[in-house]
C-alpha cells in the first residue's frame, strides 16, 4: 500500500503522523512511505531520516494526498486538506467530528473512509489510540494551570503549590479518567491541594488506591460541581464521552461565582468543551478570560511537546497502520471490531452513532457498509 504523510498545518502542531522507525517497519513489510517534505522537522527528524527508513519525500500535500492510498495524520484535517481526499482513500488520524459539522460534512463529501483514532477501542473497554494523548494532556493540562495562575497571564498571582506557611492553590479536577488519573499526578507532586470528582464509583476507588489522602474523591453531581468549582483556584476539565460531544458540566453562572483570578483548562475542548464559557484556543493565543476567569482551551495541547507525543502516538498507531496496510480496510475492519469502531465515515455515510446524533444526521451501521 502506498502510505502517505502530510505536513501538520493546525496552528503550532508539531507532531508528525509517522516517525522515522515506523517507516521502516512499514517498508520493510514492502509498503511504500510518501512524507512531505520536512514534516517531521517539529518533531526532530529531517528528510535524511526518512529516506535512510526507506521512505520517500515529497515535495508538496498535494503530491503526498494524490499518492497515497492511506493518509496518516496527527490532528484533524483543515477545510484546504479535506479538499484533496477522495473516494476510497482511507484517512487515519484524530477526527472528534461531534463538535465539527464543517468538516464532518466535509468528510461525507470526499467518498473517503474516515477511521478516528478517538473512538478505536479495546478488549477491556478503553479507547487505546487516545490514551497516550489524554496522558500527556492530562500532565501538561497542570502545567497550563499553574501558568494562568500567574499575574502576568490574568491570574491571581497564586504559586501552585505554595510554600511554607502560605496555602496551595486548590485544584479541582472534573473526570478520573486517564486526563484526570494524571492530571492529579503532576497537581499531587507540585504540592496543590486536589479534588477528584467522577460519576464512577470504581474510577474514583482507583484514584484512592493510587493517592491515598493527598486526593480527595468525590462522587459528581450538579451540587457537588457547584460546590467545589466555585471554591476551586485551578478547575481541570478532563470529562469524555466516546465520540459524543462534551456535556457542559461547569455552567456560566458557576464561572461568574468563580473567584477573580482563577483558572480554568479544558481538556475536553476537542470534543467541544464541558464549560459553558469554553471557545477553542490555540498555542499562539491559549487563553482569554470571562468573569475574571482565565481560560485555558488549547485543542490541540500534546502538540507543543512534540517529540514525547508523536512517539507516544506512534507506539499505539503503528500496529493498526501495518494492518490496514497489509489487509486493505475492508478486511481490516472486518477481522477487527476494535478497528471498526474507529470508523466514522465511509463512502458518503455516516458510521458514528454519537457523531450522527449530535448533528442530526443519519447513521448508517458500518458493517452494512463493508459485508
Amino acid at each position: 500500500m502506498k502510505i502517505g504523510v502530510p505536513k501538520e498545518i493546525k496552528n503550532h502542531e508539531y507532531r508528525v503522523g509517522i516517525v522515522p522507525s515506523a517507516a521502516r517497519e512499514l517498508t520493510m513489510q514492502g509498503h511504500d512511505v510518501y512524507i512531505e517534505h520536512n514534516a517531521g522537522l517539529g518533531s526532530g527528524f529531517s528528510n535524511d531520516d526518512y529516506i535512510a527508513a526507506g521512505a520517500a519525500i515529497l515535495d508538496s500535500a498535494d503530491e503526498v494526498f494524490a499518492t497515497a492510498d492511506m493518509i496518516v495524520k496527527v490532528k484533524e484535517p483543515l477545510a484546504v486538506e479535506r479538499a484533496k481526499l477522495r473516494h476510497d482513500q482511507i484517512l487515519f488520524t484524530y477526527l472528534h467530528l461531534a463538535p465539527d459539522l464543517a468538516q464532518t460534512e466535509d468528510l461525507l463529501k470526499s467518498g473517503a473512509v474516515c477511521i478516528a483514532y478517538e473512538t478505536v477501542t479495546d478488549d477491556k473497554g478503553g479507547l487505546p489510540l487516545l490514551a497516550p494523548m489524554s496522558e500527556v494532556a492530562g500532565r501538561m493540562s497542570v502545567q497550563a494551570g499553574a501558568m494562568a495562575l500567574e499575574k502576568s497571564h490574568g491570574g491571581c498571582g497564586m504559586l501552585l503549590g505554595g510554600v511554607p506557611g502560605v496555602e496551595p492553590a486548590k485544584v479541582v479536577i472534573i473526570g478520573g479518567g486517564m486526563v484526570g488519573t494524571n492530571a492529579a499526578q503532576i497537581a499531587v507532586g507540585m504540592g496543590a491541594e486536589v479534588v477528584v470528582l467522577d460519576r464512577s464509583v470504581e474510577a474514583l476507588r482507583r484514584i484512592n488506591a493510587q493517592f491515598g489522602a493527598a486526593v480527595t474523591t468525590v462522587y459528581s453531581t450538579a451540587d457537588a460541581i457547584e460546590r467545589y468549582v466555585t471554591a476551586a483556584d485551578l478547575v481541570i476539565g478532563g470529562v469524555l464521552i466516546p465520540g459524543a460531544q462534551a456535556p457542559k458540566l461547569v455552567t456560566k453562572a458557576m464561572v461568574k461565582k468563580m473567584k477573580p483570578g482563577s483558572a480554568i483548562v479544558d481538556v475536553a475542548i476537542d470534543q467541544g468543551g464541558c464549560v459553558e464559557t469554553s471557545h477553542a484556543t490555540t498555542h499562539q493565543a491559549p487563553t482569554y478570560i470571562v468573569d475574571d476567569v482565565v481560560h485555558y482551551c488549547v485543542a490541540n495541547m500534546p502538540g507543543a511537546v512534540a517529540r514525547t507525543s508523536t512517539f507516544a502516538l506512534n507506539n499505539v498507531t503503528l500496529p493498526y497502520i501495518m494492518k490496514l496496510a497489509r489487509m486493505g480496510y475492508k478486511e481490516a475492519l472486518l477481522d477487527d471490531k476494535h478497528l471498526l469502531a474507529g470508523l466514522n465515515v465511509m463512502h458518503g455515510n455516516l458510521t458514528c452513532k454519537e457523531v450522527a446524533e449530535s448533528h442530526n444526521l443519519a447513521y448508517t451501521p458500518a458493517l452494512s457498509l463493508l459485508q
